[in-house]
């Protein structure tokens, strides 16, 4: 039996896997997302390597016609603007490598292993050079397809940086005209990520709270928590390919209807109520198990602290759904209406009120919790001003 639970994990790895791709694969069929985006730039680069073999292999009889295909196959970025700038490193570096291969092998009279020993250490090390970025290992390989086709005549040189262009234009010109990739959604849907993982987290301290809860429901609470930040670094990463796409992008142009992007400042925003967050589940995991360094608040407070967190929870909720319908609030900023947060600051103000009787050490760990909670309604729903009376 222990023999076969190595072919057991390998068989349950693959199923995974297996299961993994046809979930990517029919999101990519049933609506947008990043699946379908990189199914689409998968197709882009396939059909522009086709058609830059097809333009030199078939049409002009090129000598090296690999040259084209490869070098548009590798110019479908992410980006537009990446793709020029991938295109104009991948020809600096191919054209190096080809010159420097082809004097090569005239310094040593055709001899293969010979030009290798002089081209290749130069080209490799020339490819580290950080301005080249991820194209610099492109001039080696081209030195090694140049010595070992054993083409180094002018003419043939011509053939290698001709084909070269015709590739990189025929990468660019795709990646730009071709349904051209704009990364404006992602930076909603990590923004919705935010705000249903932080309801989510909401829901199960109150959940614990009302119940039996202990350290491992606690240090749970944190960790979810502390995790959130991951999906914070996801949302600064995509907010700087949003602004990247839009450069040298015609696909803004052609597109009727580009979907509004998030204001900056829900960014931040989310950024304070994950601090927060991280804040109180500190607090509740500084409370429980027996090293626990802090007094947990009696049950009644924390019955009505649990109150107090599903009603923010249906604030994160209602700012999920802001951010679904694509609503843009007066002044810039995505929100739900204000008056979703009544409920929640009455019960603050109740829990507040409640808390002037307590003393001792239980008043401190009361007084950090009802400080977070403060500080995380007024991100999520500020109170509404009273109006001055007359006179």
């Amino acid at each position: 039996m222990a023999g076969r639970r190595p072919w057991a994990s390998l068989w349950w790895w693959l199923s995974w896997e297996v299961s993994a791709v046809g979930r990517s694969s029919a999101a990519a069929l049933r609506a947008p997302g990043p699946e379908r985006d990189t199914m689409v730039q998968a197709l882009k680069a396939a059909g522009a390597a086709v058609a830059a073999w097809a333009l030199t292999g078939w049409w002009l009889a090129a000598p090296l016609a690999l040259m084209a295909p490869w070098t548009a196959l590798v110019l479908i970025d992410a980006t537009v603007y990446r793709s020029l700038l991938a295109g104009m490193q991948q020809l600096a570096v191919i054209v190096a490598g080809t010159l420097w291969a082809s004097a090569a092998m005239a310094m040593t009279d055709g001899d293969t292993l010979g030009a290798m020993l002089i081209a290749l250490p130069v080209m490799a090390l020339a490819g580290t050079y950080r301005r080249l970025g991820a194209q610099g290992v492109y001039g080696a390989t081209t030195a090694l397809f140049v010595i070992t086709y054993g083409a180094y005549s002018l003419s043939e040189i011509g053939h290698r940086l001709l084909e070269t262009l015709i590739g990189a234009t025929i990468g660019v010109c795709v990646n730009a005209f071709v349904l051209p990739p704009v990364h404006l959604r992602d930076v909603r849907e990590q923004l919705r990520r935010l705000a249903r993982d932080s309801a989510g987290l909401l829901r199960a301290m109150a959940d614990g709270l009302r119940a039996e809860w202990d350290a491992s429901d606690a240090a749970g609470w944190h960790d979810r928590a502390r995790r959130l930040d991951q999906v914070l670094r996801a949302l600064t990463e995509a907010r700087g390919w949003s602004a990247e796409s839009a450069r040298f992008n015609p696909g803004l142009r052609m597109r009727r209807r580009p979907l509004p992007q998030p204001p900056a400042e829900a960014d931040a925003l989310w950024d304070g109520v994950v601090g927060h967050l991280t804040a109180l589940t500190r607090t509740l995991a500084g409370t429980a198990g027996e090293r626990a360094g802090l007094t947990a608040p009696d049950a009644a407070f924390l019955a009505r602290f649990a109150d107090l967190a599903e009603e923010m929870a249906g604030l994160c909720d209602a700012e999920e759904e802001a951010l679904a319908a694509a609503s843009v609030r007066p002044g810039g900023t995505q929100r739900a209406d204000a008056s979703a947060g009544e409920r929640a600051w009455s019960l603050y103000e109740d829990l507040a009120a409640g808390f002037r009787d307590q003393t001792g050490a239980t008043a401190q760990v009361s007084g950090g919790l009802l400080l977070e909670a403060e500080q995380l309604l007024s991100r999520l729903g500020p109170r509404r001003e009273e109006p001055e009376p007359d006179g």
